[in-house]
């Protein structure tokens, strides 16, 4: 029985009914990424003795009945900045290159109580910062649709396995767009919760107002199965929201009658708005319709603005969140130095990476005295616009429907060669992270040039089932999520 012809719901099906095991389907997994690995460079680490040791467990509990979650036995990818107790955790950075976590982060825990099977730590930007996967230290990741292309970032391991059939399903974070993007480069669907609702304990954190963990799959119902598990309020997060969480799989009934869905105009006259994005992703919204959702135009007055007021703060967050990395504590140090202040600017300047570095300097440059009121300040108003504008917004409409990226993937080295369109490729994206929205990418099409094409959807806080059965319903009515890499 070959999974890779199956999403991760189907292949847990087929595990409990006996049709396969537990270890089989680890096997198939841990087999196509070893083999793939060289060309698409999605893993950072793969742990065949682990996983197989852990399937053989699983299965017992699946045949004694004491593991009933639908994805039981199935195996999962995790991007390689989640904690993983006793597998490497390296932010894809040298500074971390042999840090081996003594913990599980909250979600790790969740998923293997769940039955869930870790095969290994995927690729991604170093420390989460980047928009191409191309920033890692253990070089870039790429595209299963065509290897001269970026697989979009940072989590880029996490979806060009799931699109290279290196993995059924896996687990990135988003920061500004990074499980959606890659998610639209490389055609599969990648879904980013409501702020609060999956817990960061145990995320290596780059934003940590903006950071969540998020799933990446085949389609949304995968997403769904992955949220049942991963969601709810953690103690150890004191961003976690306390609520009454939904079953995210089972609010999947395909009927989108009477949701009201935005357009919004100012990023389809965005000039950096690829033709055949637009295109296809309008398209969307006539399909939609006619499965009863009313769709208009709306404007976004603030979207120009999203952007800056990202980069600021996110920049910011990243400055201080990885002051702790300095070589006293754990992972890399310098060889070579002669004082403490030495060791710490040898041991930075040797274990960082280029756009590390930089994102370090802007955000101290935009935290210090004499710039935290011209820059941080004024990023930190913009944000709470920003989302006053989103409630405003969804005080009239449901869900607002755009492009996921403003192009297909680019060739590798373009991007790092032009920084700020790197940054720029996020303008559609960021905006749910600095207003704490959910949002997901589903494929709508190819270009000219058979590379995918992803389109957004964007709700309400807390509004993921509507987000999730919308997406759902479209992919109903549509085969682009079953097209496969030739």
């Amino acid at each position: 029985m070959d999974i890779f012809s199956m999403t991760a719901l189907e292949t847990g099906k087929a595990i409990k009914d006996g049709k396969i095991t537990a270890v089989e389907a680890t096997k198939q997994v841990l087999d196509s990424a070893e083999s793939k690995n060289d060309k698409i460079n999605a893993y950072i680490t793969i742990c065949r003795e682990k996983a197989l040791a852990q399937a053989e467990e699983v299965q017992k509990k699946i045949e004694s009945g004491e593991l009933t979650s639908p994805l039981a036995g199935v195996p999962i990818a995790i991007k390689d900045n989640i904690c993983t107790k006793g597998i490497k955790t390296t932010c894809a950075s040298r500074i971390l290159g042999d840090f081996t976590p003594v913990y599980n982060a909250t979600v790790m825990e969740k998923l293997n109580n769940a039955g869930m099977i870790t095969v290994g730590k995927l690729n991604m930007d170093e420390f989460a910062m980047g928009s191409t996967s191309e920033t890692s230290y253990y070089g870039a990741v790429h595209n299963p649709w065509d290897l001269n292309k970026v697989t979009g970032g940072s989590s880029g391991g996490s979806a060009s396995s799931v699109a290279g059939k290196m993995s059924l399903v896996t687990l990135g974070s988003d920061t500004g767009g990074s499980i959606r993007q890659p998610a639209s480069y490389c055609g599969v669907t990648g879904f980013k919760p409501t702020y609060g609702t999956v817990s960061r304990f145990g995320l290596i954190a780059y934003a940590s107002s903006l950071d969540q963990i998020g799933p990446i799959g085949k389609d949304a119902s995968d997403c769904a199965s992955i949220m049942d598990i991963i969601s709810g309020k953690d103690s150890m997060d004191g961003t976690s929201l306390d609520i009454d969480y939904p079953e995210y799989l089972s609010s999947l009934t395909g009927d989108v009658k009477g949701i009201k869905i935005g357009i919004p105009k100012e990023w389809y006259n965005n000039k950096g708005l690829d033709s055949e994005v637009a295109e296809k992703t309008r398209k969307v919204a006539e399909v939609l319709e006619k499965a009863g959702a009313v769709v208009e135009e709306i404007s976004l007055p603030f979207a120009e603005y999203a952007i800056p007021a990202y980069y600021i703060i996110a920049t910011a967050e990243a400055s201080s969140n990885l002051s702790r990395f300095d070589g006293v504590k754990y992972g890399f140090r310098a060889e070579n130095y002669s004082s403490l202040v030495d060791m710490y600017n040898a041991t930075r300047s040797e274990g960082f990476g280029k756009e590390v570095k930089k994102r370090i300097l802007l955000g101290t440059f935009v935290l210090s005295s004499g710039y935290y009121d011209a820059y941080y300040r004024k990023a930190l108003k913009v944000k709470a616009v920003i989302k006053k504008n989103f409630d405003e917004i969804f005080s009239e409409y449901d869900l607002i429907l755009c492009p996921t990226a403003p192009t297909t993937a680019p060739e590798i080295g373009k991007s790092l060669s032009n920084p700020l369109a790197m940054y720029l490729s996020d303008v559609f994206t960021v905006s749910a992270n600095i207003a704490g929205l959910p949002g997901i990418s589903m494929p709508c099409g190819f270009d000219k040039n058979g590379m995918p094409i992803g389109v957004q959807l964007m709700g309400q806080a807390l509004a993921d089932t509507k987000v999730l059965n919308t997406a759902y319903a479209y992919q109903q009515m549509t085969d682009y999520h079953k097209q496969e890499v030739k």
